[in-house]
Parts: structure tokens; C-alpha cells; sequence
């Protein structure tokens, strides 16, 4: 792997874009300020080149490559961690990371073989993978056999699974996910599989365009609020949500933002979570469904998005 650009600021996020057999890729490490890099730190990984999903709302579908062995995915994570850490120890008390900057992971079994090795590869007691997933349909052999990975090795709540659902109308997001997935019926099922006593509730999350409906009734039919919690995100600025139409129902200006909807949910017995990330992230291009290469080569003017100077590195 060969590091060729890089854009972004040390104390905010800051995006790596790479070279791996004549492919390209993207991973990025991330703060939550006010939290220190010893305290919190995430890392998002690419697990495809390309993806063939091409959601609407994301700027790494596309000129789909193949797919990274799990040495290459964890090519990334090594990169990252041996900056700041040579030693391979990571101090942070939540050093969560992302199998969700390019790619939909359960499009590829290599995904769960870095996962068997993360715990290995680094010493890091607050270590916590998190796979995000729109839940592809076919992929019962990826999901079955993450349920035992994670209960062998990241009990206790020290893994994070999500569902990708960003609206409830089904022909809706179909539309944004145009590819055959799992029904609202076969996601329940799979929670009553993959959850164990200690573990974290399963995220639902939606990043909510303007228009598109959550309907705490459809919800409560198929989602235990003792199973899943809410998560509710900006729509984040990217080529193709432009090109869709897609407008953010959250205002990353507005910390209240969201705050009527949550309620009403919350109402209906679910936690719920509304996720404004720092809004400089957006403009470095670190933010989830962002893709810097995406927009290098569009130059498509974005309102707040890819606004830093990507920086190209010699030798």
C-alpha cells in the first residue's frame, strides 16, 4: 500500500487516500472533540474498491474493483495506528473502528477474517469494531458466521452492529439502495440470533433526507426498542445526494435540530440518538458517505463539502 494523498487536520479528522495493487482507496482516523486522541480515537477502513451498491446518498459507490484480502484492510488500520503508536499500543479508552468508508462489508467474507485478527494486531483494551450494513440479500453466510466471531471475541457490548435504513416507506429505500436486501422481518430475525445478555442494542440508523418518513408504527411491528435504538444523522454533503435531490432533514448548524422528531420516537420507548458530527469534517471529506476521490474527480461545487486542499505526497 502506498500513501499518495492526504487532506484534513490532526485534531479533527483527516483522510488517507492510498494505493493498493493499482486501486485506490480511502481510510480515515477521526476525533470527537472535546476528547483527546487518548481518550477516543476511530478509524474508518475501506472494504472494497468501489462499491456496486450505489446508494444515493453516498460518494463511494461505483467503479467497483474487487475486493481488499484482510491483510489490505488491516493495511489501513496498521498505517493509522503506527502513526501515533509505533508500538501497537493505543491507549484510548474507545478506539472504535469503522468497516464503512467505502463499501458495503458484507460483500466481502474477508472483512470477518480482519476481524479475527484485529484483537491480535494491536494491544487495545478499548478496542470496538463497528460494522454498518444495509444488509445485502444472499449474505446469510457473512452475517451467521459474524454472530460467532463477535461471541468469541467482542463480547460484552465491545461490538457495535447497525442496520442502514434511512426511512421506513420500503419502495422509498429502495430507491436510495438500489439492490436487493433484507426484509424488516429477516433484520428482527437476525437480532434475536446475534443478540447476547451485556451486548449493545443494534443501531438502526437513518441518515435522513428531507421527505423521507419514520413511522414509529412501522417501526414497533418490526423493531424491539429493548433490541434497537435510533440513530438519526445529517444527510451529509456529497455529489450524489446533490444530483438526487437529497436534502438533510438535519441541520449540522443546529444542535436542536431533529429534536421533534426524537421525541415523538422516544415516546414510542426507543433511545434515540441525533448524531451532528463536527461540521468541519464535512469540508475536510471525512464524514460518512463522502468520498474524496469522488469529488477530485467530479469538481461538482458542494454547499460546506471537500472545501481543504488535498495535499499529494512525493516518493
Amino acid at each position: 500500500m502506498k500513501v499518495v494523498a492526504v487532506t484534513g487536520a490532526d485534531n479533527i479528522a483527516t483522510v488517507y487516500m492510498a494505493e493498493m495493487d493499482g486501486k485506490m482507496i480511502e481510510f480515515v482516523e477521526a476525533l470527537q472533540p472535546p476528547y483527546r486522541r487518548e481518550e477516543r480515537w476511530i478509524l474508518m477502513v475501506s472494504t472494497l474498491f468501489g462499491c456496486p451498491v450505489k446508494c444515493q446518498i453516498c460518494d463511494a459507490g461505483g467503479q467497483y474493483q474487487g475486493k481488499p484480502t484482510a491483510e489490505q484492510i488491516l493495511s489501513q488500520v496498521d498505517y493509522m495506528v503506527t502513526r501515533w503508536y509505533p508500538d501497537r499500543r493505543v491507549p484510548a479508552s474507545k478506539f472504535k473502528i469503522q468497516f464503512a468508508r467505502m463499501g458495503e462489508p458484507a460483500l466481502n467474507m474477508a472483512v470477518l477474517d480482519a476481524l479475527e485478527q484485529l484483537p491480535q494486531r494491536f494491544e487495545a483494551p478499548g478496542l470496538i469494531p463497528s460494522i454498518s450494513t444495509i444488509a445485502p440479500y444472499g449474505r446469510d453466510a457473512f452475517f451467521e458466521r459474524l454472530v460467532d466471531l463477535k461471541d468469541r471475541l467482542y463480547p460484552g457490548g465491545r461490538f457495535q452492529f447497525q442496520f442502514s435504513l434511512h426511512t421506513t416507506d420500503l419502495n422509498l429505500r429502495r430507491r436510495l439502495m438500489p439492490v436487493r436486501t433484507w426484509s424488516f422481518e429477516q433484520m428482527a430475525a437476525y437480532a434475536d440470533r446475534f443478540l447476547r445478555p451485556g451486548d449493545r442494542k443494534i443501531t438502526l440508523n437513518f441518515a435522513l433526507a428531507v421527505g423521507s418518513p419514520v413511522q414509529p408504527e412501522v417501526l414497533l411491528r418490526h423493531f424491539d426498542p429493548q433490541k434497537f435504538l435510533i440513530k438519526i444523522t445529517p444527510v451529509n454533503p456529497t455529489c450524489r445526494a446533490v444530483q438526487h435531490g437529497l436534502v438533510s432533514y438535519i441541520d449540522p448548524y443546529d444542535s436542536a435540530s431533529g429534536a421533534v422528531l426524537a421525541d415523538g420516537l422516544r415516546s414510542h420507548g426507543y433511545e434515540v440518538i441525533v448524531s451532528i458530527g463536527e461540521v468541519r469534517e464535512n469540508q475536510i471529506g471525512s464524514n460518512c458517505g463522502q468520498y474524496v476521490l469522488k469529488y477530485l474527480e467530479s469538481r461538482q461545487p458542494l454547499k460546506d463539502g471537500y472545501t481543504f486542499v488535498v495535499n499529494t505526497l512525493s516518493g
